[in-house]
């Protein structure tokens, strides 16, 4: 079992203030495989003085320099990307093939990006008689979630040291390690001493340190709705700059022209990725209610390939989820779905067969699923799909923007210009044209409860700089 009990704060290793730890457990077999600090607000406190403390000099660092700094990084967790997917596996439960690419994959593009998007970014602009210059926010406070854990903490970290922030990183309690081995690879590339720190711990213990801190100036959270409207309120406190990425229920929008065949694998994809738990899931589609027979076959047929299992062998497509809580919230949903009329296509309550250990789920697909239902307005974050009966391209996109989230979307069409056309309509920060595929340099965001704020690309890095006006 792997041990941590030191914290990464002002460059050092050093021992929290209390010695309770938090065990994390393998979702696959449910054995704890590893304990990490439970981290105190004394502890987040001590962090962020340090973040204070080295914020100055790295914000006068160059950008370029700053950048070389990420492109470092990028190297180094490059280097060890086969051990990081494996621990991300085991705490996650991803299938280890899709987490070499997503886990790692993506946050090694991350990093990497910075030494680009410096160099895009116009730090200084002349306007009138002003000259308008960018620099860093500040004090940089990191609440991240466990779902896609490396990458939620690239898409903060990295644009926030390339902008000049310095960063307290609370990384969720559930998937803790990788953040620890980020750690690593920070203090062996020489990153100066505070710029980067790490305290784990419990959102409600040092989360709610770090957002209500006096000398943090920007929080970026990603997690639910409710726990983000608890940061912003404790943000509030202070007036500090927030971003949030929450929940979302997402849908695909197949039109009456679309391959069907096509259209309905694809949302069985984006619906199934990480076993449902994935912010931007498109965990709702809407069916032509003419095609709606077809469109259930074809969604039980591609759901055969999609085989729950140990994530650590080739043929396994779905693994468990996350904890206990969240395998018996998900099986309450369906249980839900099947008291509130829905029609059952596939799946159901009961575990996979054989697989009565760990936290697993069967894949599971609704139809005839009225929009009114709990099955279509919540965010169930496990591997169920709702499928809607349209009657109307109106009422398709009424029924899609009939929702308190707006993350992501996906439209179907074969005219590409029409799909473009609806698109525009739905109200959410992302949608999928014909299957088009998941940019890591593209704004990502949401509206409405999905938060606000944007991550990744240059739109990300801008998140965390503020503009100042030099009158001349």
């Amino acid at each position: 079992m792997e041990i941590r009990d030191r914290l990464y704060i002002g460059g050092e290793w050093v021992t929290p203030a209390l010695a309770d730890t938090i065990a994390v457990v393998d979702p696959t077999t449910e054995a704890v495989i590893a304990t990490v600090p439970r981290g105190t607000a004394d502890d987040a406190d001590s962090a962020i003085r340090a973040a204070r403390g080295a914020f100055d000099k790295w914000a006068r660092t160059s950008p370029s320099e700053r950048a070389k700094y990420t492109s470092r990084i990028a190297e180094v967790l490059g280097g060890r990307m086969t051990e990081i997917s494996q621990l991300i596996t085991r705490e996650v439960g991803m299938p280890i093939n899709l987490s070499m690419v997503i886990q790692v994959g993506l946050p090694v593009t991350t990093f990497a990006s910075m030494a680009d998007l410096v160099g895009k970014i116009a730090w200084e602009e002349t306007v009138g008689n002003s000259l308008a210059v960018r620099e860093a926010a500040g004090v940089v406070g990191a609440i991240t979630p466990w779902n896609y854990p490396l990458h939620q903490i690239a898409a903060k970290v990295a644009p926030a040291l390339a902008a000049g922030c310095t960063i307290v990183l609370k990384p969720s309690e559930v998937a803790p390690l990788n953040a620890f081995v980020l750690a690593e690879v920070m203090d062996e590339i020489g990153l100066p001493p505070g710029v980067f720190n790490l305290v784990s711990g419990t959102g409600s213990v040092v989360g709610e340190a770090i957002a209500g801190h006096e000398e943090v100036d920007l929080v970026s959270f990603t997690g639910s709705t409710r726990a983000g409207r608890r940061v912003a309120e404790l943000a509030a406190a202070t007036v500090k700059r927030v971003t949030l990425e929450l929940g979302g229920k997402s849908a695909t929008v197949i039109l009456p022209d679309a391959d069907l065949d096509r259209a309905v694998a694809a949302g069985i994809t984006m619906c199934m990725l990480n076993s449902g738990q994935t912010c931007t899931a498109l965990s709702r589609m809407l069916v032509p209610r003419a095609r709606l027979a077809e469109a259930e076959r074809i969604a039980a047929a591609s759901l055969e390939s999609y085989t729950p299992g140990n994530p650590f062998e080739d043929t396994t497509r779905l693994g468990p989820l996350i904890s206990a809580a969240q395998r018996e919230r998900v099986r309450a949903y369906i249980q839900k779905g099947i008291d509130e009329g829905a029609k059952l296509v596939t799946g159901g309550v009961d575990p996979p067969e054989g697989l009565e250990k760990g936290f697993f789920v069967r894949p599971t697909v609704f139809s005839e699923v009225r929009r009114d239902m709990a099955i279509a307005q919540e965010e169930i974050f496990g591997p169920v799909l709702s499928i809607i009966p349209y009657d109307t391209e109106d009422e398709a996109i009424e029924i899609t923007n009939d929702s308190i989230y707006g993350l992501a979307g996906a439209v179907w069409s074969a005219d590409a210009d029409h799909a473009l056309e609806v698109a525009r309509r739905i109200r959410t920060g992302q949608v999928d044209i014909n299957g088009g595929s998941f940019n890591p340099l593209a704004p990502f965001g949401g509206f409405k409860q999905s938060g606000h704020g944007r991550e990744l690309g240059r739109f990300g890095l801008e998140e965390y700089l503020e503009i100042k006006s030099l009158q001349l």
